[in-house]
């Protein structure tokens, strides 16, 4: 989501849950700050991350692997 910091990147996790009345899917996303010692990643690269000793206030999370380009989100339009 997000190259801004250095050594961190930001990554958003999206996944699916069924809303437990109206039964149907929802999106729900959540963001980490994630260490990325070499700076290599960009926006648009997935990745995949997994938690840590705390770096920093925020990061919780190291970087472990690049796996595939994203695709870029879409932009609502009106």
């Amino acid at each position: 989501m997000s190259d801004k910091g250095d050594k961190t990147i930001t990554v958003l996790v999206e996944r699916r849950v069924m809303h437990p009345i109206y039964k149907k899917y929802i999106r729900k996303s959540k963001k980490y700050a994630a260490h990325d010692e070499t700076n290599s990643r960009k926006v648009g690269d997935a990745v995949a991350i997994i938690e840590c000793a705390p770096i920093s206030k925020r990061k919780r999370w190291t970087l472990v692997t690049e796996t595939k380009a994203a695709k870029p989100a879409k932009k609502a339009t009106k």
